[in-house]
């Protein structure tokens, strides 16, 4: 494999500003693996690969005639088809919204290309972003690179796809029930849910209501760890079309952290799901390295945890916003059982994740106090 699909975002950006590569050399090579693997993975749904050569060029340009260059100049990256992205399609996988076009750029991705970073595409997801799955009726299922009869996850799949098959440095990614990190984890590549108050959500659909903005948050995926906290302070501040910073959280250099007699809880699963014996030795492996290195480490046990998957369900369905229902329809409620008939002889809009949480919602309405 080329090198230049190996490297960091940083490696990549340093070595453009040293002018040993150009940010031409470098979007191109990654449009050309993209154009043999994404036929694959279907990951990229929707690409500008002209207009980022274009911008690619224009940005050797500013290299050579020197001066302060941005901290992502010229490296290429993806974006959560979920964003508004000036141009490119914003349906967020529901098909009562194909065809929409988004008119400007979310504030992340803004500031993103601010940065310098050269967008390739729009990738994949679940419908409305709300299954740990990327599938859905207007740009099927995504794959995962290792495998492709395995999930790439959901419901960032189409960034976990695309940088875990070398085809990005980086994407940027939704969170609000493990969006981010359960495609990072599933494709062998970095993710990073931020604090809420930190980087921007607005401009992506569907918008969060009430105590959801405070979960649902914007952030990196990358293929290195080295670039999270760079993408971080490029992402961070103020926005006030977000509701979240309301509540403004700080962003700190990871660099200053003390780890010694740092507490750091090491979580026994329970429940459901099974885990792998080789992951719960990874995380026995991680743990005793941060013990090594100064931390307090205590085995923990939460019985709560096994009751996740019905409080987080009851906490999104009980605030406030249009029920997801509504949303399925784009503003006009969709008839559940009616497509669930459809689903069964393959006819509906939607699939079985969606439809499932529109009842799970409506169960949880009717009889808040038991949930």
């Amino acid at each position: 494999m080329d090198p230049l699909l190996l490297a960091s975002a940083q490696q990549l950006a340093r070595q453009i500003r040293q002018r040993e590569v150009t940010s031409e050399q470098v979007v191109g090579t990654h449009i050309a693996y993209l154009r043999q693997v994404n036929p694959h993975l279907n990951a990229i749904v929707h690409d500008r690969y002209e207009a980022a050569l274009g911008e690619a060029r224009r940005a050797d340009q500013l290299t050579a005639a020197g001066g302060e260059l941005p901290p992502l100049h010229g490296v290429p990256c993806t974006i959560k088809e979920c964003f508004a992205f000036e141009g490119m399609p914003h349906t967020s996988g529901l098909v009562a919204r194909r065809g929409r076009v988004a008119t400007a750029d979310a504030p992340a991705v803004a500031r993103l290309r601010a940065a310098g970073a050269i967008p390739l595409g729009v990738t994949n997801l679940s419908e409305l972003c709300m299954w740990m799955e990327s599938n859905n009726r207007v740009y099927g299922r995504c794959h995962n690179p290792y495998d492709l009869g395995r999930t790439a996850g959901g419901s960032s799949g189409g960034e976990g796809a695309v940088i875990g098959a070398g085809g990005s440095p980086f994407g940027l990614g939704s969170d609000v029930g493990g969006s981010i990190r359960m495609p990072a984890f599933f494709n062998g590549v970095f993710g990073h849910k931020p604090s809420p108050g930190l980087v921007p959500s607005s401009g992506q659909h569907p918008p969060a209501y009430g105590r959801i903005w405070r979960y649902a948050v914007t952030g990196p995926i990358c293929r290195r760890a080295e670039d999270i906290y760079p993408l971080m302070r490029v992402l961070s501040g103020p926005d006030d079309s977000d509701p979240s910073f309301a509540q403004p959280a700080t962003l700190r250099d990871p660099a200053t952290v003390d780890l010694r007699g740092l507490r750091v809880l090491d979580v026994a699963p329970l429940r459901f799901p099974g885990v792998d014996r080789r992951l719960l030795e990874a995380q026995a492996r991680a743990a005793d390295a941060l013990g090594r290195a100064g931390a307090r480490v205590q085995r923990a046990q939460f019985p709560e945890l096994n009751d996740a998957v019905e409080i987080w369900s009851s906490m999104m369905a009980i605030e406030a916003g249009p029920p997801f229902v509504e949303q399925l329809g784009d503003g006009r409620a969709v008839a559940v059982l009616p497509e669930f008939l459809r689903l069964l002889v393959g006819r509906s809009a939607h699939t079985l994740p969606a439809l499932g949480l529109a009842v799970l919602e409506r169960a949880v309405k009717s009889s808040p106090a038991r949930m």
